[in-house]
């Protein structure tokens, strides 16, 4: 089984966000699972296209809004 991990820069250069976004959102219990070792973290493939297949929209309405 081939398992591909993305570090914190990758993932941030992917998205285009900062370091420091992904830190927050990990914090917050934002964003695809993440895996914390000693000294690092790493987030799977599988994982990161999991969480962009999950925010797909086709609109911009939002559901049971009140207008």
């Amino acid at each position: 089984m081939d398992v591909t991990h993305f570090h914190q820069s990758q993932l941030a250069a992917r998205w285009g966000v900062s370091e420091g976004t992904l830190e927050r959102w990990r914090c917050e219990g934002i964003g695809p699972k993440f895996l914390k070792l000693p000294g690092r973290v790493l987030y799977r493939q599988i994982d990161i296209e999991a969480y962009e297949e999950s925010c797909l929209s086709s609109s911009t309405k939002q559901s049971g809004a009140v207008s």
